[in-house]
């Protein structure tokens, strides 16, 4: 049997967040009561007008140069015609040909070893989105929801032949680029609501073979999970397919998760079909240098470079800091209380208790009552000995509940750290009480020095600093 390889060419699209739709003054908002978010304009009527968004324009233009893309200085709007309920016009107002918003550019992925591969983009470009077919149970017919018609999309297509060639790195880029995409504040990224659509289109071919072989395109990939199951499902679909001697044929396919398998949806249409004709009635978009130049100057740091400073500039773990870009708002919590406290003690706090507590709650790490001061003011109490770590445990419940300081808690319940002294006495009681343990020690077995820290430190009530309790252990053993 031949050995085969996978492409996977990438369609990626995403809702854009604006206020109102792309042509019109519609709401721009998922849900609601089906067909109330909607007017002439995005429904099609004759003799209506479109005017396009400008903060779409411009988010589209923001994401194009993020992922390093020449923009087109003049770019048009075509007409996709095609005949389909859940497109009121009979067409779909896209952007095709050479002019699309961005152009040539590339996304980096990192490789599970930390290695960055390029996947190149061949166009980035604005359109509108469809309406939404119910099918509802019982019925035996569907029903049109065009409260989503007229919605601003952004469609991010990667270039041929195919840089993603696994159903790993296929994930990897969709991962990549939702989180260059929340950042940036362009779309909120919810694959679970359609705002994000993931299409791979895998093909494979013969290693060693120049010659792709046909591809399919996947839809109702929800999830990143389901991306990656997909696209290994597919190939091995695939290769089957030519071992009996079949064709593949160039055809769309739904994921049902369920059954874990891909299903026929229609066979592709070839771009003739669409007779695609540039829009009469938008304007050309012609943009200034100027522009162009104030947008690229607005990015941000984009995930992967700011995982990077993470770990030189605070020295983190390259997993905690992977966890800790992931969103923006999180990024930004972590920066600013790593200022002014220790960075790898707040990392800790905040992937270990606080998400804990912000994922029972149903909240963001970010977001929740304990504020950026309030993390800081718990770390900068361990370092200065105010309370223990055991202590501060207890402490940061009562904080996201309370949403109070550690200053305040620790005033308002009377905390007091045992000062050395007292230890001291306690760990002279625990040896007394214990001969048997300390025998054991000096003859040796030096593990049965972690049940005496226990002793003295539940007499202690959990006040007392490990390192007194370590050191004061240790001398007086010495004495014995």
């Amino acid at each position: 049997m031949p050995e085969y390889v996978v492409a996977v060419g990438m369609e990626c699209h995403a809702e854009l967040l604006t206020k109102s739709k792309m042509f019109c003054g519609c709401e721009n908002a998922f849900g609601g009561e089906p067909n109330t978010r909607c007017c002439p304009i995005c429904l099609g009527l004759p003799g209506t007008l479109p005017v396009f968004n400008k903060q779409a324009v411009e988010h589209v233009v923001r994401t194009a140069l993020a992922l390093n893309c020449e923009i087109s200085m003049r770019t048009i709007f075509h007409r996709k015609n095609y005949f389909y309920p859940d497109l009121p016009k009979g067409y779909q107002v896209s952007q095709y040909g050479n002019t699309p918003i961005g152009i040539n550019g590339y996304l980096e992925i990192e490789e599970a070893d930390g290695t960055l591969k390029k996947i190149h983009i061949t166009r980035v470009h604005l359109e509108e989105d469809t309406g939404k077919s119910l099918h509802v149970d019982g019925l035996g017919y569907s029903v049109m929801d065009y409260n989503r018609a007229g919605v601003p999309l952004m469609e991010i297509v990667t270039d041929f032949p195919p840089d993603v060639e696994s159903s790993e790195e296929a994930r990897l880029y969709a991962e990549t680029l939702r989180s260059i995409l929340l950042y940036l504040g362009v779309s909120d990224g919810k694959m679970e609501q359609g705002s994000l659509r993931v299409e791979p289109n895998p093909s494979v071919r013969e290693k060693g073979s120049e010659v792709y072989g046909t591809k399919t395109e996947l839809k109702n990939l929800n999830s990143f999970k389901f991306v990656q199951q997909g696209v290994e499902y597919e190939a091995k679909r695939q290769i089957a397919a030519i071992e009996k001697g079949e064709a593949v044929l160039q055809a769309t396919y739904g994921w049902d998760s369920e059954k874990g398998e891909t299903v026929l949806q229609r066979i592709k249409e070839s771009e003739q079909e669409y007779r695609y004709f540039p829009e009469p009635d938008l304007i050309p978009i012609e943009f200034l240098e100027e522009y162009i130049e104030s947008l690229r100057a607005s990015l941000p740091e984009l995930p992967i470079a700011r995982k990077r400073r993470f770990i030189e500039q605070y020295g983190l773990p390259a997993t905690d800091a992977t966890q800790l870009v992931g969103e923006r708002a999180t990024a930004d919590f972590f920066e600013a209380a790593a200022q002014n406290a220790d960075p790898k003690q707040v990392a800790n706090w905040m992937l270990g208790d606080l998400t804990r507590l912000a994922n029972a709650a149903g909240q963001a790490v970010h977001a929740t009552p304990v504020t950026v001061e309030h993390l800081v003011g718990l770390v900068s109490a361990i370092a200065k000995g105010t309370i223990t770590g055991k202590i501060a445990k207890e402490l940061i419940d009562s904080m996201h509940a309370e949403g109070k300081s550690v200053e305040q808690l620790i005033q308002e319940r009377g905390i007091k750290v045992v000062d050395a002294g007292a230890v001291r006495g306690i760990v002279q009681a625990v040896l007394a009480a214990n001969p048997d343990i300390v025998a054991k020690i000096k003859a040796g077995n030096d593990k049965s020095k972690g049940f005496l820290v226990g002793q003295v430190m539940k007499e202690a009530k959990g006040q007392a600093r490990p390192d007194d309790v370590n050191r004061l252990l240790e001398e007086e053993l010495a004495k014995l």
